[in-house]
C-alpha cells in the first residue's frame, strides 16, 4: 500500500505541475508514476495474495522472502531513477532485473502449488494471469530494439507499449483478480459448475487475446482488424455474463461485511463499464475518437486501475485481514476516484464537442486528486495504529 502512496503523489504532482510551475520533467515522472504503480502496487499486491492463497508455505516461503526483497531492491531502484533520468542506463537496468525476478517468481509459484489446490478453478486462472503477465513482458524488450532501428516516433513503438499495457491490464492483473475471487468461493464450499466455468475461462482467454486489436485501431488497420476486435469485446461481455451468472445466485453465502461487499459491487460496477466502453471502440468512428483525444485513453486506464484493480485488491487484503479498509478512509479514495474520472472525461468530451474547457478546471482536477492519497495516508494509518 506504501507505493500505492507514492504512485499518488507522483501522481498529484503531476496534476499540480502546470498550476504551481513546479521544477521537474513532467514526462520523467510520469515514467516513475505509472512504473510504481503497476509494478510496486499492483504486482507486489498480486504475488502477494497469489502466494498466500495458492502455494505450500513451508516448503516455499523462505524463497519467496528472497523473490521478494529482491524485487524490492528494484523497485526501490526504479523509484529513484525514473523521476529523475526518465528512459536511461541506470532505470533500464533496474527494469530489466525486475522483469527477470518476475520470471523468477513464475516459476516458484509453479514449482511449489499446494496439491490440495490443483484442481482448484482459482488456480486455472491464475496460472493463466501468470503466462500473460510473462507474454506482456515482451513489449519492454522490444522497445530496445524498436528505438534502436525505428526511433521513438515510429507506429510500432507506440503498439509495443500498448501490447505490455493490455496484457498487464486485461490478462494478467484482472485474470488475477477473478482467480483469487473463485479461490475465496471454493473455500466456502461454494460450486462453480464445470460447464459453465468452461465457457468462462474459454471466452475470457479469446477475449483478452483478441481485444489487443483495439489497441492497433488508432493506426487505422484494415476492416479484418475491427471485426477481431469486435470478436474479442463480445467475448469478454459473455465471459462477464458466465462469471456472474455462476455466483449470482450464492453471493450471499460468503457472509461478507458491508464495506466488502460495496467493494465488491462498485468492481462488478466498473468492469461492466469498461467492456461497454470497449464494445464502443469497436466502431471506427469511437476508436478514432479515443485516438485523437488522449483524455479518453486515460479515463479508461484509470477506470481500470482505480477502480476495477484497486477496489478489488482492497477487497482481498481486507478480506484476508492483511490490511483494514476502513469506512472512514475509502469515502476519500472513492470521492477523488469518482470526481478525476468525470472532470478527466468531461475534458474529453469538451475537446471532442469543442465546447471549451471551464475556468479552474485544472485547479479542481488538482484538489480532486489530492482526496486519492488522502485516503490511501489515512487507511496506513489506521492500519498502522492496529498493529
Amino acid at each position: 500500500m506504501t507505493y500505492f502512496l507514492v504512485a499518488a503523489i507522483l501522481g498529484l504532482l503531476l496534476r499540480f505541475y502546470p498550476i504551481l510551475g513546479l521544477d521537474f520533467n513532467y514526462r520523467f515522472v510520469v515514467h516513475g508514476h505509472s512504473h510504481i504503480a503497476l509494478l510496486g502496487w499492483v504486482y507486489v499486491a498480486l504475488t502477494t495474495l497469489l502466494h498466500f492463497c495458492f502455494l505450500e508455505k513451508k516448503k516455499s516461503s523462505r524463497t519467496y522472502k528472497r523473490i521478494f526483497w529482491f524485487t524490492q531492491a528494484t523497485l526501490i531502484g526504479m523509484l529513484l531513477t525514473f523521476p529523475f533520468q526518465g528512459y536511461a542506463l541506470f532505470s533500464i537496468v533496474f527494469s530489466t532485473l525486475f522483469l527477470i525476478v518476475s520470471y523468477v517468481y513464475v516459476y516458484h509459484f509453479w514449482k511449489n502449488i499446494d496439491l490440495k489446490y490443483k484442481h482448484s478453478k482459482g488456480l486455472k486462472c491464475a496460472k493463466a494471469a501468470l503466462i500473460y503477465m510473462m507474454i506482456s513482458s515482451l513489449g519492454p524488450w522490444a522497445l530496445g530494439a524498436i528505438m534502436n532501428s525505428l526511433g521513438p516516433q515510429s507506429i510500432w513503438y507506440r503498439l509495443a507499449i500498448y501490447f505490455y499495457l493490455h496484457f498487464q491490464y486485461n490478462g494478467w492483473m484482472i485474470l488475477a483478480v477473478v482467480g483469487i475471487f473463485l479461490f475465496v468461493w471454493e473455500q466456502h464450499g461454494l460450486e462453480i459448475p464445470k460447464k459453465s466455468f468452461t465457457h468462462f475461462f474459454l471466452s475470457f482467454n479469446l477475449g483478452i487475446v483478441f481485444t489487443f486489436f483495439l489497441s492497433t485501431l488508432w493506426t487505422k488497420p484494415p476492416f479484418g482488424f475491427y471485426t477481431l476486435a469486435g470478436f474479442g469485446a463480445m467475448a469478454q461481455l459473455y465471459a462477464f455474463a458466465c462469471l456472474w451468472g455462476m455466483i449470482k445466485n450464492q453471493f450471499f453465502e460468503l457472509s461478507l461485511t458491508k464495506l466488502q461487499t460495496l467493494l465488491i459491487k462498485l468492481v462488478v460496477a466498473m468492469g461492466l463499464i469498461k467492456i461497454v466502453l470497449q464494445l464502443l471502440t469497436v466502431l471506427p468512428y469511437f476508436s478514432t475518437m479515443a485516438a485523437k483525444y488522449l483524455d479518453f485513453t486515460i479515463g479508461y486506464l484509470h477506470l481500470t486501475f482505480l477502480g476495477v484493480i484497486s477496489m478489488a485488491l482492497f477487497f482481498f487484503m481486507d478480506y484476508f485481514e492483511m490490511f483494514r479498509i476502513s469506512t472512514k478512509s475509502f469515502p476519500w479514495y472513492f470521492v477523488g476516484f469518482i470526481l478525476t474520472e468525470a472532470l478527466i472525461f468531461y475534458k474529453g468530451i469538451a475537446a471532442w464537442q469543442g465546447w471549451g474547457i471551464f475556468e479552474g478546471q485544472g485547479k479542481l482536477m488538482a484538489w480532486a486528486t489530492l482526496l486519492i492519497p488522502i485516503g490511501i495516508a489515512i487507511m496506513l494509518i489506521k492500519n498502522r495504529a492496529l498493529t
